[in-house]
């Protein structure tokens, strides 16, 4: 019974704790370097870990499994590569669970306050990003931003609004005016 209970509650705190990325998953949120996750399997304190960051050459490094490729894959993907890694050698029925704990930074720069590396936080829009850089400086022109999405493969600058969706590894440039 107490074991019983112990895994019902583990349960319940993986599907919290990975609730969220379940959201992520359907708007489509890609795992790349700078990205810290959490790899929960239940059951096998070996081989969960609390806070692993993807390393520079999009790269982690796994128990049993070596080094593999993640960027580009959502935590659901990583979560069924992990899964069917494990399962037909080591594990009968591997729970494995994954989560972002910390998203890659943005950076802003230009006409605000504190430009710099701004920690990603989910639901950002522009004008919230704006404000964790500390708002606009005087000589900022609010109708001129520029954005390179991380996403984006030519890096090519586009200008956007105030309520443009900010994702993690965006470099916004907010303008000047000329006078």
């Amino acid at each position: 019974m107490i074991k019983r209970i112990g895994y019902i509650l583990a349960l319940l705190g993986t599907l919290m704790v990975g609730g969220f990325v379940q959201g992520q998953d359907a708007a489509g949120y890609t795992l790349n370097a700078g990205d810290s996750i959490r790899i929960y399997v239940y059951g096998e304190p070996d081989l969960t870990f609390g806070n692993l960051l993807i390393g520079q050459n999009g790269r982690i490094s796994y128990p049993f499994l070596g080094e593999f490729k993640v960027t580009g894959k959502t935590s659901g993907q990583l979560q069924q590569l992990l899964v069917d890694g494990l399962k037909p050698d080591y594990l009968i029925d591997p729970r494995v669970s994954v989560s972002v704990t910390r998203y890659r930074p943005f950076f802003i720069n230009g006409e605000v306050n504190r430009p710099g590396g701004v920690d990603f936080q989910p639901g950002l829009t522009l004008r919230k990003a704006i404000s964790l850089a500390g708002g606009f400086t005087e000589r900022a022109n609010k109708k001129r931003i520029l954005v390179i999405a991380d996403k984006d493969p030519n890096r090519e600058e586009q200008e956007v609004g105030l309520d443009y969706r900010v994702q993690p590894g965006d470099i916004i440039t907010v303008q000047d005016t000329f006078f």
